[in-house]
């Protein structure tokens, strides 16, 4: 079967009572799981954007410290896991400020991550320390670098006081 037209969808819906769209959300709704994340962003976060950025943050980064202790293959996977997500959501929002703040946490939280079998000590106190996993990752570090080239595109989108406002943060992370 082929898929009609949004034109032709659209055309279609305005013609249907209240009850018959009510029945359709919800069969979208209960067909597929990204259909229910979807309605639940439209009914219940749209509202309060920066509350739905702020759970999202909560999410990033109990995700990143779940995965500290695996294995530098578990965690690439977890983390294009992670960030499989993190674009889901800033598709629901389709705004730039919600995208580059996500984005800008995630790469914060990526650059912080401690690679679990590399330990280095810290030459003036002589304390053990976690190397970050970026340095010895290529493909890690490959994903930071494209994901700042989204923000850095992002952040063009925005007003001008955002855009200085997100490119100091940008470069407080990467310096």
């Amino acid at each position: 079967m082929k898929a009609a037209s949004l034109s032709n969808i659209k055309r279609e819906l305005k013609e249907k009572t209240h009850s018959e769209l009510l029945e359709y959300c919800l069969s979208l709704a209960r067909f597929k799981k990204e259909n229910k994340e979807l309605l639940t962003y439209i009914i219940f976060e749209k509202d309060n954007e920066q509350g739905f950025v702020d759970l999202i943050k909560e999410d990033i980064d109990e995700a990143i410290s779940s995965i500290a202790s695996y294995s530098p293959y578990m965690i690439k996977k977890q983390l294009r896991k992670i960030l499989k997500e993190i674009k889901k959501n800033i598709r629901f929002s389709k705004n730039k400020e919600t995208e580059v703040q996500l984005l800008l946490h995630f790469i914060k939280s990526l650059k912080q991550l401690p690679h679990p079998h590399k330990i280095g000590t810290n030459i003036k106190t002589g304390e053990k320390i976690y190397i970050p996993f970026m340095k010895y990752e290529t493909s890690i570090s490959n994903m930071f670098g494209q994901q700042v080239k989204m923000i850095r595109k992002a952040i063009d989108k925005l007003e001008e006081d955002l855009q200085f406002d997100y490119t100091q943060l940008l470069n407080e992370i990467l310096d």
